[in-house]
């Protein structure tokens, strides 16, 4: 996956939309302990004026609600803030949107099948082990 995400990051970065930014944008945040700079490469769909993403990876852990993080989206760099959804039937649903969007979800969130109504122990585990939905509140004016 790190080879992978290698050329995403390229891809993501350039000025311009592309066909993979219509399902992908980069996060760029800041390490809770470390204190570097990263760029993740992750999936998104639309709902109304927000962005939800599966937050299931090491990178979701150094958000914090409502801290504003640059995200280059659609060959834009934007504010946005995160708010981690944590409450099982609100994530329950909000799983259901982007499965309804993006029906590859299922190949990213280990718990979701594509067919299947979603598993509800399976998500309170993952909900355990920190799985959250990110919902991203964009400010829509470019970063400087």
């Amino acid at each position: 996956m790190r080879r992978v995400n290698v050329v995403m990051r390229l891809v993501l970065r350039l000025p311009f939309p592309t066909p993979l930014s219509s399902r992908l944008m980069l996060v760029t945040h800041i390490g809770r302990t470390t204190g570097r700079v990263y760029r993740q490469p992750v999936s998104y769909v639309r709902d109304g004026d927000t962005l939800l993403t599966p937050g299931g990876g090491r990178w979701s852990r150094n958000l914090r609600d409502g801290h504003p993080v640059t995200v280059r989206l659609c060959g834009r760099d934007v504010s946005a803030r995160p708010e981690l959804v944590a409450d099982p039937d609100e994530v329950e649903r909000l799983l259901k949107v982007m499965r309804e969007r993006n029906p590859r979800l299922a190949s990213f969130v280990p718990f979701i099948d594509r067919a299947r109504p979603i598993d509800r122990a399976k998500l309170e585990t993952a909900l355990g082990y920190g799985f959250r939905v990110v919902r991203w509140h964009v400010d829509h004016g470019e970063r400087s």
